[in-house]
């Protein structure tokens, strides 16, 4: 009782941490870094655990984050210790509520603005139902600035307690800063053959009102909308994982998950791994970006956010994990985080974008997903 709670209560800005519901992990100073190069990430993570196994680490572990744009360079090191507990869930001193926000006045900047993002949305509707492509995920950000330096610490354990079945971070990215996070999206994991990919598109913001969430949640299980937008994520990952997998299961229809803000449609797709010399960041590197953060077909998506979108994303929807020397891993979506400097907190959320999404809607879950981050630091929109 308290081993996984008592790696989070042990986190200091500057370590890297990262709860998974198969194990938690904290992880002190830097043994390597992986170099930024012309080479496929995977082979270069995979050289720099291999050098470190070589040096006699016992059992070398990379952990960090790697941007939406995979030319940019990652932020990826082996550390020098990593100390391993269960899941967080499993550990019941979860429960226990963690410390209020104290009360601070925070200032909040949008960017863009709502009206701005909405009309962003609505141009893309227009492009869509001429037929130059079928979904884009538009996103924006909230930067947060407080009167004093932030504390990290307090947010994660916030983050954490708050959803714990989930999979939350913290994790050093450019000097001074600081990637947190508590995504529900798995990319993909590896452990020994099994691959699991466990896609979410389509979203309903949550309600405090106990019949009402549940008449949300079924309409998003029955909405027409949502469930192709679903359907064509699903298809992409089945398509990238199959020539990985010498047996694939695709589910019929998603199911639900909840976060405390949001309801998804949730797809969970395991494969048999044919091939064992291919590690988990391999698998996670074709999937990324899949459609539930960037759109259809890939490359005009792409094309349409930076068209649309000012600001860059780097570390938002790209992916967040840890990963082995034999291969095993877990790599998970960069959703609901923030980057953190000094004083201030970047926001980041994204919303799926179909012809027939309605802009006000899609601001509206923007707004939803923010209150991840919002409810962590004791700040409203």
């Amino acid at each position: 009782m308290g081993a996984a709670t008592g790696l989070l209560d042990a986190f200091r800005a500057g370590d890297r941490f990262l709860a998974t519901p198969t194990r938690t992990l904290l992880a002190h100073g830097v043994l390597a870094e992986v170099p930024h190069g012309p080479e496929p990430l995977a082979c270069r993570v995979s050289a720099t655990l291999a050098d470190a196994r070589a040096a006699r680490h016992p059992a070398p572990v990379v952990m960090g984050a790697v941007p939406f744009d995979q030319t940019a360079p990652a932020a990826l090191v082996v550390p020098e210790t990593v100390r391993t507990r269960p899941a967080l869930a499993s550990d019941p001193l979860v429960a226990l509520p963690a410390d209020a926000p104290r009360s601070r006045a925070w200032t909040v900047r949008p960017h863009p603005a709502p009206d701005v993002y909405a009309e962003g949305v609505a141009k893309a509707v227009d492009r869509m139902w001429q037929g130059e492509f079928s979904k884009v995920v538009l996103a924006r950000t909230l930067d947060i600035t407080g009167p004093d330096e932030l504390d990290l610490p307090a947010m994660l354990r916030r983050l954490a307690r708050r959803d714990p079945h989930g999979y939350t971070f913290a994790l050093p990215t450019h000097a001074g800063r600081t990637l947190l996070g508590a995504s529900p999206e798995l990319l993909v994991s590896r452990h020994g053959d099994r691959l699991v990919s466990n896609p979410l598109a389509g979203s309903i913001p949550r309600s405090d009102d106990l019949a009402e969430d549940v008449r949300r949640a079924v309409t998003l299980l029955e909405s027409a909308k949502d469930l192709h937008e679903h359907a064509v994520v699903v298809d992409a990952v089945h398509q990238t994982m199959a020539p990985y997998c010498s047996a694939l299961d695709v589910p019929a229809r998603p199911s639900l998950i909840r976060t405390a803000t949001m309801w998804h449609l949730s797809t969970t797709v395991t494969g048999t791994l044919a091939h064992p010399e291919v590690s988990a960041l391999e698998v996670a590197s074709s999937l990324h970006p899949t459609p539930a953060v960037c759109g259809t077909p890939t490359a005009l998506a792409r094309e349409v956010i930076r068209e649309t979108e000012p600001f860059d994303r780097g570390f938002f929807t790209g992916m967040v994990g840890w990963g082995d020397a034999d291969g095993n891993g877990e790599w998970v979506v960069t959703i609901r985080c923030a980057e953190a400097d000094s004083r201030t907190l970047r926001l980041y959320a994204g919303a799926g974008v179909v012809a027939a999404s309605v802009p006000a809607d899609e601001t509206a879950e923007t707004g939803a997903k923010f209150r991840t981050f919002l409810h962590a630091v004791g700040a409203d929109l």
